[in-house]
């Protein structure tokens, strides 16, 4: 689960700006998150359906409002730094992957031996869990020393539309029920690196319950730009009351 704080832009010409937070802080980027952020913004009468900008902690990124209700995101350039890193991984031997970027760090792992299926939930978080400390232990980062904090594993998809099933383990070691945005992002530009999709050409991510996002990549001045298409609904209003009384108003702190 992934909150979004809405706030002003400093851009006039965006609708928006953001930022994202899980149970651990905040977020670069959230592509599940922006796409339920734009869907909460059209329900709220904010914005109409067509084209939008959103400022998020990682760069202006773009939105495209459907008539359906269908959200597509147009992410920041994304690119893989290094390819078949390997780390050994305490338990579970020698792990390869490859390092990118796609909003957030992600490591992509496509060999490993757990089935991607819902039951498998409690042995997916113990084995991508293992390869963060790993990862952290051996000094294996993404760019500028920045800590790799989402985990990506890939296997078959399960529904005939979709090309891949993921688990993404997100920071707090919670995993992602949606097929991660920016997770596909990171995926998106593994592929096209490696010469397996095509610039337009769409790519179906499944996620670990099944839920599926749409991705294609553009090229421009040689930076590969994802986007992903997707769906998200309202489900409920709340109002928070914080009584200064209340010595846990402002939640626990460890």
């Amino acid at each position: 689960m992934v909150g979004a704080l809405l706030c002003d832009p400093v851009d006039s010409a965006c609708a928006a700006g953001v930022i994202f937070f899980n149970n651990v802080g905040y977020l670069g980027m959230c592509g599940h998150g922006t796409i339920g952020f734009v869907a909460t913004l059209a329900y709220l009468g904010r914005i109409a359906p067509g084209e939008h900008r959103i400022e998020t902690p990682v760069g202006t990124v773009g939105v495209f409002l459907h008539e359906s209700g269908e959200v597509t995101v147009n992410n920041v350039a994304s690119y893989r730094s290094a390819a078949n890193v390997e780390v050994e991984v305490p338990g579970y031997g020698k792990v390869k992957g490859d390092v990118a970027w796609g909003g957030n760090w992600f490591y992509l792992v496509r060999d490993h031996n757990v089935e991607l299926a819902p039951n498998n939930i409690e042995a997916l978080t113990s084995l991508t869990w293992a390869v963060r400390q790993a990862l952290r232990e051996n000094g294996i980062t993404g760019a500028e020393g920045q800590e790799i904090d989402h985990i990506e594993l890939f296997g078959p998809p399960q529904t005939a539309e979709a090309d891949s099933r993921n688990f993404v383990l997100c920071p707090g070691k919670a995993y992602d029920r949606s097929p991660c945005g920016t997770g596909t992002s990171a995926k998106l530009a593994c592929l096209y690196a490696d010469g397996k999709i095509r610039e337009g050409q769409g790519w179906r991510q499944e996620s670990i319950i099944g839920s599926v996002f749409e991705g294609t990549v553009k090229i421009k001045d040689g930076k590969v730009y994802p986007s992903i298409t997707g769906s998200a609904f309202v489900t409920a209003e709340a109002e928070l009351v914080l009584d200064p009384h209340d010595p846990l108003c402002m939640g626990l702190r460890g």
